[in-house]
């Protein structure tokens, strides 16, 4: 193992502060589930929550931009198994982004029924603790524990809190597609574990370990398929995406803004565990990788434009833009990855704030479909805002972090992959974004085609505790996507340090034909 990349806890924080992130909220959600009043179990929710908030933001604190390598790194023998956790200029951002939305969902549970509803808050928590868990994974085996985990919050908010009719049939749905795809992975991984033995001499599924010795790999080939299926059913990649549009459009309404992070679980086990450690057969296969991701941008954009239903259409979307960062992220060059990488936080925040709106109309008005809704904007402002600000961040309009990160993102297309593409990706993006702005004019500014129910236009009826939290939550948001896009460089210095690391783990090919793309990189990133 190559320690001069490695940077442990004791050198640069008080504490163990990655385990401690992923303890907080597991012992809040412990409390909330032995707390007899919904009362006290709403505020050590909040506790929790805001705890892991303030320990994220020590993190960022704490963490050396300019340092390669993995930092904060833990190791502890337990039997036979190893706890390895640590963290990168990757990870980090998945880190506050999951905390930050965990906060939010909470505060949007207090607009909702589900405010006396301990399983629920628990699982919020649960949920919040499994994914800061598996970002900060760095033993491929403790990653797919933690996605396995996964399951069971979801299963459970599903149930308890989704608003369609057909839930348990979107739970066994769900189980198939999810349960595929980590039986995939759990093959892939273990195949990859027991296939470096002979050049370790003994079975491991550390990150560094396998990075070290994968280049004596046999069936190569087969694991880098049997990962990369299994990451694209959970990013979701154009064709293993049908469990998405079902599970928006019936599963839960107030987990909608965590589990968007959880979405992004896929790409970043991508740029963890897949072109990494196996850069030579990425490399090789990326031009199918590359179809699929420019398939999935005009697939995801197009059904959008046939939906009446604004979650199925928010969930298309997604499916665009999962085809847009996976384009870049296969450009193998350091432009490419940044854009990915800065791409996914953004757009993880921008849709999360979309369907948190969403959710807040359902709440007012008990319907999803579009054509019932309109004329909301006078009565519902804080919704609006936010929901027309993080349409344009989708839209990567200047002043918003998906801005800078477009760029970045096409500049490295047209590098590997020539004008065309680049060309074609801008285009669906476009398209998906525009399809958003026009439901905001018919949801916000047009007049209803259809009254809903015993509700009437233009539906002004909501509590102040309400307005107040929706504001607090379209406040948050917004200024973060704003504050961000104005000034992208620290986060673009954060990415670059892991960018640096990564380098070294692509093929000599790639690597000496990108060359000159790391320079090019930094001069752009001193610029912003």
């Amino acid at each position: 193992m190559d320690i001069t990349n490695i940077t442990l806890w004791s050198e640069t924080a008080a504490f163990p502060i990655l385990t401690t992130l992923t303890l907080v909220p597991l012992a809040a959600m412990v409390i909330v589930l032995l707390s007899k009043s919904p009362t006290m179990a709403l505020r050590f929710g909040f506790v929790g929550t805001v705890a892991t908030v303030i320990l994220s933001a020590y993190l960022l604190y704490v963490f050396d931009a300019d340092l390669i390598g993995v930092q904060l790194y833990e190791q502890v023998q337990i039997t036979v198994f190893t706890y390895t956790v640590g963290i990168d200029g990757t990870s980090i951002l998945f880190v506050l982004l999951t905390s930050i939305v965990a906060l939010l969902a909470l505060i949007y549970t207090m607009t909702t029924r589900r405010v006396s509803d301990r399983i629920h808050i628990a699982c919020l928590l649960g949920y919040e603790a499994i994914l800061i868990g598996a970002f900060v994974a760095m033993n491929a085996l403790q990653f797919w524990f933690w996605c396995f985990l996964e399951l069971i919050p979801v299963v459970l908010m599903t149930l308890r809190a989704g608003s369609g009719h057909n839930r348990r049939w979107v739970v066994a749905l769900l189980l198939q597609h999810w349960g595929s795809g980590l039986l995939m992975v759990l093959a892939g991984l273990l195949m990859f574990g027991f296939g470096v033995v002979g050049a370790n001499e003994s079975i491991s599924f550390d990150w560094l370990v396998l990075k070290e010795n994968s280049v004596a790999l046999e069936y190569a080939t087969l694991i880098f398929f049997l990962l990369l299926f299994g990451f694209a059913i959970r990013m979701p990649l154009f064709p293993f995406h049908g469990w998405l549009p079902v599970l928006a459009e019936q599963g839960t309404v107030a987990s909608v803004g965590i589990y968007l992070v959880s979405l992004k679980l896929g790409i970043y086990a991508a740029m963890r565990f897949l072109i990494p450690l196996l850069p030579e057969v990425a490399e090789q296969w990326a031009w199918l990788v590359v179809i699929l991701g420019l398939i999935g941008v005009f697939y995801g954009a197009l059904l959008a434009l046939m939906q009446i239903n604004i979650r199925r259409l928010i969930a298309f979307a997604v499916i665009s833009q999962t085809g847009l960062i996976v384009v870049g992220l296969f450009a193998f060059n350091t432009y490419g990855l940044e854009g990915s990488i800065l791409l996914s936080v953004a757009y993880g925040l921008a849709t999360a704030g979309m369907l948190f709106s969403i959710g807040m109309i359902y709440k007012r008005t008990h319907t999803a479909y579009i054509p019932r809704l309109g004329g909301m904007f006078d009565a519902n402002a804080a919704i609006a805002l936010l929901f027309v600000i993080c349409a344009l961040s989708t839209m990567v309009m200047p002043g918003t972090p998906g801005f800078d990160g477009i760029h970045l993102l096409v500049e490295g297309t047209i590098r590997s992959h020539g004008w065309l593409i680049s060309i074609a990706i801008l285009f669906g993006n476009v398209l998906a974004a525009a399809l958003l702005l026009r439901a905001f004019q018919q949801i916000f500014i047009a007049a209803p085609k259809r009254l809903q129910g015993p509700f009437t236009y233009p539906y002004y009826t909501s509590s102040e505790p309400s307005l107040r939290n929706e504001w607090i939550i379209a406040v948050v948001i917004c200024v973060i996507l704003i504050a961000t896009g104005l000034h992208t460089s620290p986060w673009l210095h954060i990415i670059d340090q892991n960018i640096d690391a990564l380098g070294n783990f692509y093929s000599d090919s790639y690597s000496a034909l990108h060359s000159d793309t790391s320079v090019a990189a930094s001069t752009i990133t001193k610029d912003h």
